[in-house]
Formats: C-alpha cells, sequence, structure tokens
C-alpha cells in the first residue's frame, strides 16, 4: 500500500480529489465480463476525460449480478488499466461480511488506492446506531486500506451525520458517499472536519459543493463520462475553474449544461437507469452492452427516444469514437 492505516486520513486529504466517476460494467451479448471494452472505457475516461479516479463494481456496476470472482477480476483489471495514472476505490459492498472482507483484502492486496462499502441491509431493526458502528469498526480493523462509507436510501435508512461523525474516528475511515438530502449532508461537512472527505453523487449539486462547502471530491457517478468527450470536457472545466475561484466563468459553463442533463433525465426510464447509461455510452463511442438481470434493456422506441434527445442536447462529439447504435 501507498500509506499506512494511520496515514490513511492525510493520505486522502492530499490524493483523493476532483471528479471520480462511477464505472458502468460492460458485458458482452452472452453477459460475460467485457474485459476489453471496460479496459477501452477506463483508458477513455483517464486520458481523454482526465478523470482523476474510478469506483469499480458499485450499483452503477451492477455489482449485485457478479460472482465475487468476477468482481475480483473486475478490480484486477481496473488498477492494471489505470493503476498509478488515475485512482481506483473499489466497492466491497454485500450483506455477507465475510465477502466484504475478502473483497476489501483482495483490493488492498494488489494495489487499490480505497474500498467503499455502503450501509448494508438491516432486517427487523428499528434502531441501527451502534449496529451500523460496529459493522465498520470490524470491516476498519480487519484491513489497514481506506474505507469509504456510503449511504443511501436503498438501506432503508440514512446514517445520521453524528453517527458518521463517530464511525469517522476510526484511523482508516477516509471519506463518505452521502447520498441524503442537502441539509444533511451539508451538517455532516461542518461537523466532520477534517476527519473525512464527504461528498455525493448529485453532478448538479457538485458546483455549489465546490463554492459554498469547499469540497475536494465527487464521488460518484456516470455524469463525467455520460456528459464528456473528448472533445467536450465542461464538467472537467467548470471544476477546474471553480477549485481556482473563478467561480462565474465556472457557473457559466456549469449552467451550459443544462440540455445534456435534461436530455438523460428526460429519457433514462425509471426502472433501467443502468440500460439507459449504457445505451448513451454506445452513443457516445463507449463500450456498454447489455445489463444482467434482474434488471431490464432498453426497449427500441426507448432506444429510439433517447437517440433523439442525444442527438439534439448539444454535447460536442468526436466522430472517431461515436456510434450509430
Amino acid at each position: 500500500m501507498k500509506y499506512d492505516r494511520h496515514d490513511a486520513k492525510a493520505y486522502s486529504r492530499l490524493h483523493m480529489k476532483g471528479i471520480w466517476a462511477a464505472a458502468l460494467q460492460p458485458f458482452t451479448p452472452d453477459l460475460a465480463i467485457d474485459e476489453a471494452g471496460f479496459r477501452r472505457n477506463l483508458r477513455h475516461w483517464v486520458d481523454d476525460l482526465s478523470i482523476d479516479g474510478v469506483f469499480v463494481s458499485g450499483k452503477q456496476g451492477e455489482f449485485f449480478s457478479m460472482s465475487v470472482p468476477e468482481r475480483k477480476r473486475v478490480f484486477d483489471i481496473a488498477v492494471d488499466e489505470i493503476g498509478g495514472r488515475a485512482g481506483t476505490i473499489m466497492s466491497c459492498s454485500d450483506q455477507n461480511m465475510d465477502v466484504v472482507i475478502d473483497l476489501a483484502r483482495h483490493a488492498q492486496a494488489i494495489g487499490a488506492d480505497y474500498v467503499v462499502v455502503h450501509a448494508p441491509v438491516l432486517h427487523f431493526l428499528h434502531a441501527q446506531d451502534q449496529t451500523l458502528y460496529e459493522y465498520y469498526r470490524r470491516i476498519s480493523e480487519s484491513v489497514d486500506i481506506g474505507i469509504a462509507l456510503w449511504s443511501h436510501p436503498d438501506s432503508g435508512y440514512l446514517m445520521s451525520p453524528e453517527l458518521c461523525t463517530r464511525i469517522a474516528d476510526l484511523p482508516n475511515i477516509v471519506a463518505i458517499k452521502y447520498s441524503v438530502p442537502r441539509e444533511m449532508y451539508t451538517r455532516l461537512t461542518k461537523m466532520a472536519g477534517d476527519r473525512i472527505l464527504v461528498s455525493t453523487a448529485s453532478e448538479e449539486e457538485w458546483f455549489d459543493n465546490i463554492v459554498e462547502l469547499g469540497w475536494q471530491l465527487y464521488l460518484c457517478s456516470t455524469p463525467p463520462y455520460l456528459m464528456q468527450t473528448r472533445l467536450d470536457r465542461r464538467m472537467r472545466e467548470y471544476t477546474d475553474l471553480a477549485f481556482a475561484g473563478e467561480i462565474e466563468k465556472a457557473r457559466k459553463i456549469r449552467d451550459s449544461l443544462d440540455p445534456v442533463r435534461e436530455a438523460i433525465r428526460r429519457t433514462r426510464p425509471a426502472e433501467k437507469p443502468q440500460a439507459h447509461s449504457k445505451y448513451w455510452q454506445e452513443l457516445l463511442g463507449q463500450d456498454g452492452g447489455p445489463v444482467r438481470s434482474p434488471l431490464l434493456q432498453l426497449t427500441e422506441a426507448e432506444k429510439a427516444a433517447t437517440r433523439a434527445a442525444f442527438d439534439a442536447c448539444g454535447l460536442r462529439l468526436d466522430r472517431a469514437r461515436s456510434s450509430a447504435a
């Protein structure tokens, strides 16, 4: 590892910065891991889009449909392809604690930068705080690698800022992907100080969070590679301008992406976010492919509506990469 577990917080403060994207996992038509396609996507995101880090095998990446060996293989590919050129954070989320720790130890062994573990579904419980503290304490004590928390409504509850601050005192807890209302993550940012890097997946709130909350990390979802091309890197541009204090220039560029945001939002079926995003990737010339069960594929009508919105949204395309899918 590049740091000791007791130096994890300081290391993350220096290195866990900028735009980190959540990878969709490409599959072949027969639903095998598309290793070559995944490598192409990773290179494009880092080399062409200057994405700072990649979140591997999360919900966007359909981790719930993959075996443990498949998840480890995806970790291996990411570290091999972009390790040393961009950050890597491996999602070790699972309902089984042994699987979580096994995946985290694998990530540590292959040289990943960090791991992320979402708050588990807790059946029957009406109060979760001590259970969750002990959950993350055990993971923290089982590995040296830096750990990011992840709280989102899918767990059936939201971790409070107070609980997150308590867990943040564990030595190798370094960040949180906090998918909660803005009031909650604002409160955590003020409470936690330099104990934990706070972020949320909303690209629409990212600019305001840099300017108003002093955030250094976007962790993370698909907009960094769905809303940008090699010739049109407006998210990168407004991020760098905001970091540099050129607020009005950054705001103007941020606002110019509204048609792209609306095109994605308007055409994304409620039950098919991964399938829609993968098709949008293909329109951009990236590797997407089908989704695995239990997720649903797009219909031809949904593809046609998405393509029409894509064509009108104003992204400048690299025709060498874009597809007529």
